[in-house]
């Protein structure tokens, strides 16, 4: 043979072609399966059956908008207005609940009935910052108005309510009574709570009682400021914790309600 090369001539060589025909059409099937499986496990491998927790969390919440109607309790008097609580609440990160926008109206002396440093009551703060918007109307206090007498309050008390409401047809109203600095507290301190709390019922809001949850007593020296009356930077973060879960409460309550 030397340094030939062999040929296959006639019906050999179709035989050979024949056969080279069959495994490249043998591979290309094979080629072809193993694509088709790989589309297939891919189609598989896309989407579960139901979205994953974090698809759903990660969806917009709406903005739940909170007006506060107070007094200094309630704008960081004796310390700042970036420590009032509900600037604070306003500033907190929630990853897992609705963002809140809270306009905090509370003037300094302010109270239902009492008029305070800068002419204002009660009343007026609900005019200027209640809207249909509102999704909460959060009422904190007085205690400025332990100077007046409990039977003038209720009628007062009942038509701040409703002006709110008339504001506000859809919002839900949050009413929190003024705090007490003793386990023991007065007479008229308990028959100003007792005014606010039949009134809010009657108005069909929900009544957080201070004094009987004991808000202050618990650490006075702490949460109240020198002046023994107004709350101190740990008050404040104090009343932050306590106010923000009831806040969160109510406008889950108003949503189970609506849906």
């Amino acid at each position: 043979m030397g340094g030939s090369s062999w040929e296959p001539v006639g019906l050999e060589k179709d035989k050979i072609m024949a056969r080279r025909k069959n495994r490249q059409g043998a591979a290309v099937l094979g080629l072809l399966a193993l694509f088709a499986a790989l589309v297939l496990t891919g189609c598989q491998a896309v989407g579960p059956d139901t979205p994953s927790p974090t698809r759903t969390s990660a969806l917009p919440s709406p903005v739940r908008n909170v007006v506060v109607i107070g007094d200094s309790l309630s704008t960081g008097f004796g310390t700042s207005p970036a420590n009032a609580w509900p600037n604070l609440i306003a500033a907190s990160h929630r990853d897992d609940t609705v963002p809140l926008e809270i306009l905090n109206t509370a003037q300094n002396g302010s109270g239902y009935l009492n008029v305070g440093l800068t002419g204002t009551t009660f009343a007026w703060q609900v005019e200027q910052a209640v809207t249909p918007q509102a999704d909460l109307v959060l009422f904190f206090g007085s205690v400025n108005d332990l100077r007046h007498d409990p039977a003038d309050l209720a009628p007062v008390i009942a038509e701040i309510y409703a002006s709110a409401r008339r504001r506000a047809p859809h919002a839900t109203f949050l009413v929190v009574g003024p705090p007490a600095y003793s386990a023991h507290p007065e007479a008229r301190r308990l028959a100003l709570r007792d005014v606010l709390e039949r009134a809010a019922h009657s108005a069909g809001a929900r009544f957080v009682d201070p004094i009987a949850e004991g808000w202050l007593v618990e650490d006075l020296d702490r949460f109240v400021g020198p002046d023994g009356l107004h709350l101190s930077v740990e008050g404040n973060q104090h009343l932050r914790d306590k106010m923000e879960p009831l806040m969160l409460e109510t406008l889950r309550a108003k949503s189970a309600a609506e849906s």
